[in-house]
């Protein structure tokens, strides 16, 4: 298992299940540069989920290679960094992939991760997509740089378990 060489954290999972928060927990605990993916998505991206339609592959390589330029960016010039972004498939994590990036994959059943997106507000990805987005998902495997954190408990003890399962040093 990678430790304290990760320099990039990839905070992946399905729309809901709390990458976002967790990634923010993550980036304010460790001092790290923080990255929303969904922010990099193209307008039409947006466009296209927020009607209720799931993205295709040709719609996604833009945006991962947008993601992937941030981390590269990040590794080039040692800055770390937390990023999210959905990764759901291996190929899409095959683009991210580099030497000190981890994928911190959030992992939750579908009612809670349907209860989260429910309660959410101003966010462009109904709940009639999770089903999409489920079986699209493909786990990371034990050959990537990766852990996995359950989804339900609160964003300082997933944040908690990332920090000492990699062995990163928080700044407070």
């Amino acid at each position: 298992m990678p430790g304290a060489e990760a320099r990039v954290l990839v905070v992946m999972g399905v729309s809901g299940s709390g990458k976002s928060t967790l990634a923010a927990t993550l980036a304010d605990q460790l001092g790290w540069d923080l990255a929303e993916g969904d922010d990099m998505h193209p307008a039409a991206n947006v466009e296209k989920m927020h009607a209720g339609t799931p993205l295709t592959d040709d719609d996604r390589w833009p945006w991962l290679d947008l993601v992937a330029a941030w981390i590269r960016e990040h590794l080039d010039t040692g800055t770390p960094g937390v990023v999210t972004c959905s990764a759901l498939k291996r190929s899409y994590r095959d683009v991210l992939r580099a030497p000190g990036v981890v994928f911190v994959h959030v992992a939750g059943d579908t009612g809670t991760i349907e209860q989260r997106m429910t309660a959410r507000s101003g966010h462009f990805m109904p709940t009639s997509l999770l089903a999409s987005q489920l079986a699209t998902l493909e786990p990371p495997q034990p050959d990537e740089a990766h852990l996995t954190v359950a989804a339900d408990r609160s964003p300082d003890e997933e944040a908690a378990e990332v920090v000492v399962r990699l062995g990163l040093q928080p700044v407070s």
